[in-house]
């Protein structure tokens, strides 16, 4: 005999198919990630009594209506949400004899996609190819060839396994992004392919332009319920900015490839040693002065500096590489680009008087636990392009499978939102998408402010590569003829010389603003 909850996953695909729904379009309609409305249909995890309340709400029936059946739940479906509205003449009237599955030969050649998972299948009702059961999907899912490995598309998030004892969890069967749209243009339809089957109403894209018309509808409704105080609004926003950009995130995440680790378990390099102490890892961030031009200047020699400022510096950051899954030890000794997590090595010397190590202001000698952003940056370091030192010695590592682009849609939509903010002059809003982006990056790690998610291994990351980056921008002046005076904290790079031709000036993230001008060896 079925179970309850049996009968309550062929409902939902029941439903799912009349209302001419993707399991994306029901996800988001719940509240849930797609990934986690395919486990609970597949019966790889449970359906909830919260998520029936849900599920009903979305579907506009009771409760009791849709523990009743697949049959009675089609029925009580409103007429709003029928074929009518999808365009999909899915199943007959309720008051017509349900239409049996025309099952076609795979000798024949007949198949198409099924409008449930996107997977081949030889059965169609009323025109539509599908499986006719959860488990046949999930049959399908698993006999799926794997993912390509090095997507063409710069918004196609990057596979790889996650190592030893944990595979990541393809998202196989999602509607996949489209061409890369460059940043100011219109966007380009794609030619149009024929499909055989009807039109099915799409899951709905997930860009940068869904979140931030979010992010500006939160500003007007926070200062539309302040009525017009500024303080006030804006004061309302900061304090909520932690749960709002974790709302954001998982809304970027929808129709991703994989599902991410929130609560993996944490190594003990990865623990604060106390509440108010530190854990194991060096991040690199800098301190450092030029001491030959201090030299100078002791000379008697003047110098004009200008301090400069890195914009929006963690913002810029969350183009790194992050671990997806747990964190597994690694003692092969040899950096894998398409993983990510933090690293035990011995560092390289350094022997460049007129720039910074890398390393940051660390002094104590001997091996050091640092983040992924920081080893790819003395790889490079020591690459052929640079050559100006050797590579770091690796003793072992806690590793998973990593993408570049995990935090790319909700980066893209902070920074466009804070674009527009500065273009209109909106500093409320400018503030909201700074506190969101740097409280986001100070508590995914073990902070009591964030209990979304626990990821310290991401947070040392993401700073490490802010700091990287000034590290980078540093070594362009060098190179440039600038000489670079300071280097200190996330975004300040002290330079003497024309830097214009160099770095663009201005608020976007790309561009750098003047914080200071000075000169050592006057008054500063």
């Amino acid at each position: 005999m079925m179970s309850t909850e049996e009968l309550l996953r062929l409902t939902v695909t029941a439903l799912m198919t009349r209302a001419g729904e993707r399991q994306a379009t029901l996800a988001e309609g719940i509240g849930l990630a797609q990934a986690q409305v395919s486990r609970k249909q597949t019966g790889k995890a449970h359906w909830t009594l919260d998520d029936c309340d849900q599920l009903a709400a979305h579907y506009g029936m009771s409760v009791l209506d849709l523990l009743a059946g697949p049959t009675h739940a089609v029925t009580a479906l409103p007429a709003d949400r029928g074929p009518a509205q999808a365009s999909l003449p899915l199943a007959a009237p309720p008051t017509a004899p349900a239409p049996k599955p025309v099952s076609v030969p795979r000798s024949e050649a007949l198949s198409g996609p099924c409008v449930l998972c996107g997977q081949t299948a030889t059965d169609a009702v009323e025109g539509i190819w599908q499986h006719l059961t959860s488990q046949e999907c999930a049959e399908a899912l698993d006999e799926a060839a794997p993912l390509d490995d090095h997507p063409e598309d710069e918004d196609q998030e990057e596979y790889a396994p996650t190592g030893p004892g944990e595979p990541a969890t393809p998202y196989r069967g999602d509607p996949q992004p489209g061409p890369a749209v460059a940043e100011g243009s219109s966007p380009v339809p794609a030619p149009a392919v024929e499909d055989p089957r009807p039109t099915a109403v799409r899951a709905p894209g997930y860009a940068s332009g869904t979140l931030v018309d979010q992010i500006h509808a939160r500003v007007r409704d926070v200062l539309n319920g302040a009525q017009g105080d500024i303080e006030a609004a804006q004061a309302a926003l900061i304090k909520t900015a932690i749960p709002d950009v974790m709302a954001l995130f998982d809304r970027s995440r929808v129709g991703g490839r994989y599902a991410h680790s929130k609560f993996p378990p944490t190594d003990s390099i990865l623990r604060k040693k106390s509440q108010k102490g530190a854990d194991e890892i060096w991040e690199g961030r800098p301190k450092w002065r030029n001491k030959t031009v201090l030299d100078a200047v002791k000379k008697g020699e003047r110098i004009g500096v200008t301090a400069l400022d890195m914009n929006a510096a963690y913002l810029a950051a969350f183009k790194c590489w992050l671990p997806v899954g747990k964190l597994v030890e690694d003692t092969t000794g040899v950096h894998d680009p398409k993983r990510s997590g933090v690293y035990q090595i011995t560092p390289p010397a350094w022997d460049h008087k007129d720039l910074p190590n890398p390393l940051g202001a660390r002094k104590e000698p001997g091996p050091v636990w640092v983040p992924d952003s920081l080893v790819r940056l003395l790889l490079d370091c020591a690459g052929p392009k640079w050559n100006l030192c050797d590579p770091p010695q690796i003793h072992r590592a806690m590793l998973s499978g990593a993408t570049e682009n995990l935090l790319e849609k909700l980066r893209r939509a902070l920074a466009e939102s804070r674009d527009t903010a500065i273009t209109e002059n909106d500093e409320v809003a400018v503030e909201y998408v700074k506190s969101m982006y740097s409280k986001f990056v100070s508590t995914i790690g073990e902070s009591s402010a964030n209990t979304d998610i626990r990821r310290p291994d991401w947070m040392h990351i993401i700073r490490s590569k802010a700091f990287t980056n000034l590290w980078r921008k540093a070594y362009k002046a060098k190179n440039a003829g600038l000489t670079v005076v300071e280097i200190s904290g996330t975004d300040e790079l002290h330079v003497a010389g024309d830097w214009r031709p160099v770095f663009p000036e201005g608020r976007a993230l790309s561009q750098v603003k003047v914080k200071n001008l000075y000169t050592l060896g006057g008054e500063r």
